[in-house]
């Protein structure tokens, strides 16, 4: 897992080939306009959301991880609360792996709460177990989806 400022960025488009694509898609976005799933080339597609953020049991509920994507998460505005735990520590499976949507979900405790502010981005690797949208304010953010 990797917490930083967009401004920032530049630092991390050496471990995969298509986080530059990500990165200068995040920073050229309208991120107002963007509502739904965008597909992108390279690998890359980019999903705005604005919407209700979820208290951290509700969050708990979709405790989740991937095998083929990698999650760059990033704040438009206000904050957002994030759970994470090493996939390598979570032992209790909440169901199968879903490959059409490449998620597993957990039942684990988590180990750390996190929260990201405006321009904060945090890359989720497969290792990462992370519970998203935690908050008690309006959601603003964009995923973007790296495939492996």
């Amino acid at each position: 897992m990797i917490i930083d400022f967009i401004e920032n960025s530049a630092r991390y488009e050496g471990l995969h080939p298509s986080f530059k694509i990500a990165f200068d898609r995040l920073k050229q976005q309208d991120k107002a306009a963007l509502d739904g799933w965008v597909d992108e080339e390279n690998g890359v597609k980019m999903f705005g959301f604005k919407g209700e953020s979820k208290t951290k049991e509700k969050a708990l509920e979709t405790f989740e991880c991937h095998d083929k994507n990698i999650d760059i998460q990033f704040c438009i505005s206000g904050k957002e609360g994030f759970l994470w735990k090493p996939r390598a520590n979570c032992s209790i499976a909440n169901g199968d792996y879903n490959t059409e949507k490449d998620v597993r979900f957990f039942n684990d405790a988590p180990d750390t709460y996190f929260e990201l502010q405006a321009n904060q981005f945090v890359i989720f690797f497969p290792e990462d177990v992370h519970a998203p949208m935690i908050g008690d304010a309006e959601l603003n953010k964009i995923v973007v989806k790296v495939l492996i």
